[in-house]
């Protein structure tokens, strides 16, 4: 027997009234029963949204996701994900962007007016950097760069226009370690203050960013703002560009979210869709990726043609202790360093060219191990390799291949170098 059909909510043209094939098709009264449930949450494609009338009109929220007014504004699918999202990283409320950059400049075109500073980590996310440079250079806010390895520096640096502070953990590229509860000790010295990370690599699972304990003796509940490039470790298939941004303060969340609305972000509905079926299994793949990259760190370590390994479990690593304070696993990067006086950069590219699994790219996350090789010529202004312009450093991603199969990758392509 055929279930009945439902009343549409669409007011759609009575079945008694005579129209034609197009807008009987359009404008179909049939509506599915409810109550289906599966697996994976349902897709919904809209740019417009219906009201059943005017009063509905008039009275929806979309703010508070009680309602759907339009598709930029939030669908099934996408409040579904942010509220996903919002637990994974330890907050209360989330905002899509395009990408993990958007959701970086959304926070500070939110946040920042002219005549204010942000303060920037000297290991800060390149992109996010020159936008800071350049874009809201323009707009007359102001930067300054701070020591993230010295507390001290920071403090130093917060005055009366400083309103944003940007944490990275651990260094972009450099992967150093930064004692996140001294600087949040700092930094809660002045109310007035946003702090904000970028917890991609943690991906909420490596740290609670919002929950960061104690420094010295003194309270740090932890940041304000966690940015988290979804491109990265949620996606895990190298196919998604997303970021997200989240809070706990619904005031904060709020001043953000209006923000979000008047720059018109969003993201695609089948983007969203790849996201929700891979949050599942973002816990499994992470500690895949943490396993394997602490093993191939650890080979790398007991290598002679680098003078330094960097990858925050190493008892070596600039800020390990820092890392084992507030941290459980470390993610699937780890760099070398070569001394340019043994081989130069033309030696380093022939190593990079040589590898087979390992392919050239940028980004991480993904089943594909990367590599990455970087001029250290202007990197970083603090810190030992702030005095090594002219070595070169190689970030490798390891993904889900067997590590073994890496390994000896590395070790084949190592020979170039004789």
């Amino acid at each position: 027997m055929t279930a009945p059909e439902q009343p549409s909510s669409d007011a759609a043209v009575p079945a008694e009234q005579p129209v034609g094939r197009a807008t009987g098709l359009i404008h179909h009264a049939y509506e599915p029963p409810g109550g289906f449930g599966s697996v994976q949450p349902g897709v919904f494609k809209a740019s417009t949204v219906f009201f059943q009338d005017t009063a509905a009109l008039k009275a929806r929220e979309w703010k508070d996701k009680s309602g759907y007014t339009y598709g930029l504004h939030g669908t099934p699918t996408t409040f579904t994900l942010e509220e996903r999202l919002a637990t994974l990283e330890g907050g209360r409320q989330c905002l899509l962007a395009p990408s993990g950059l958007s959701a970086l400049t959304l926070v500070a075109q939110s946040l920042l007016k002219a005549g204010d500073e942000v303060l920037l980590p000297d290991n800060v996310y390149a992109p996010n950097r020159d936008f800071t440079r350049v874009e809201l250079a323009h707009w007359g806010v102001t930067h300054r760069v701070y020591d993230p390895m010295d507390p001290a520096s920071l403090a130093g640096l917060i005055n009366e226009r400083t309103r944003l502070l940007w944490l990275e953990a651990p260094g972009s590229v450099t992967l150093e370690f930064p004692d996140l509860q001294a600087l949040l000790a700092v930094a809660r010295q002045h109310p007035r203050l946003v702090v904000a990370l970028d917890n991609t690599w943690g991906a909420g699972l490596a740290f609670n960013p919002f929950e960061l304990g104690v420094a010295g003796g003194q309270a740090s509940s932890g940041v304000d703002i966690s940015v988290h490039a979804l491109t990265k470790y949620p996606s895990g298939g190298g196919d998604v560009l997303m970021g997200s941004v989240v809070t706990r303060d619904e005031a904060l969340h709020l001043q953000l979210k209006l923000t979000h609305m008047r720059l018109g972000l969003g993201v695609g509905a089948n983007d969203a869709e790849a996201l929700l079926r891979g949050l599942p299994s973002l816990a499994l793949r992470y500690a895949a990726h943490d396993r394997a990259t602490r093993a191939v760190a650890q080979w790398l370590a007991g290598r002679d043609e680098f003078t330094q390994v960097l990858h925050p479990a190493l008892p070596e690593s600039p800020g390990h202790a820092a890392w084992a304070q507030v941290a459980t696993q470390a993610g699937g990067l780890v760099s070398v360093v070569f001394d340019h006086r043994r081989f130069g950069a033309d030696r380093v590219d022939a190593f990079v060219d040589a590898l087979r699994l390992f392919r050239i790219g940028y980004s991480w996350g993904g089943p594909v191990s990367l590599v990455m090789p970087y001029s250290l010529r202007g990197m970083r202004q603090f810190g030992p390799l702030a005095g090594r312009g002219d070595d070169t450093l190689v970030r490798f991603a390891i993904g889900l291949e067997e590590v073994d199969d890496l390994l000896a990758d590395l070790d084949q392509a190592l020979k170039v170098l004789g």
